[in-house]
């Protein structure tokens, strides 16, 4: 099995649309303004938008973004307008991440995990 996509609300998906194209993702498929989908950069994953008329107020759903320089990939994107809600952080589960929040107030995590992102030293087998 392999995880084809992940879709998330938004109630403005030309705002998000545009988030999500500075934040380097390949729009695919347009069926504006219901539906719009992207192309993670790297890899074969895709992510897609649907309009909805309300948003969840109990949204736990977090979109992780894997980056091999989390740095460069910060500046990068502050330069581009990205405002992110803490600073890089190096965390007891071994990745470094920084966190944000989409237009519609859904989470972010943008990280690098390098070999520990499958297999910590916890790992099981």
């Amino acid at each position: 099995m392999n995880l084809n996509q992940v879709t998330i609300p938004s109630l403005d998906v030309a705002k998000s649309v545009e988030f999500y194209k500075t934040l380097g993702l390949q729009l695919i498929v347009d069926a504006m303004p219901r539906y719009m989908r992207f192309l993670c950069p790297d890899g074969d994953t895709t992510f897609s938008i649907h309009k909805v008329e309300s948003l969840s107020k109990n949204n736990q759903t977090i979109l992780y973004f894997e980056v091999d320089n989390l740095t460069k990939t910060v500046d990068t994107l502050k330069q581009k307008g990205i405002v992110f809600d803490t600073e890089i952080t190096k965390q007891s589960w071994l990745w470094t991440e920084i966190k944000l929040k989409d237009p519609d107030q859904n989470p972010i995590i943008i990280y690098t995990a390098g070999e520990n992102r499958k297999n910590p030293p916890w790992r099981i087998n």
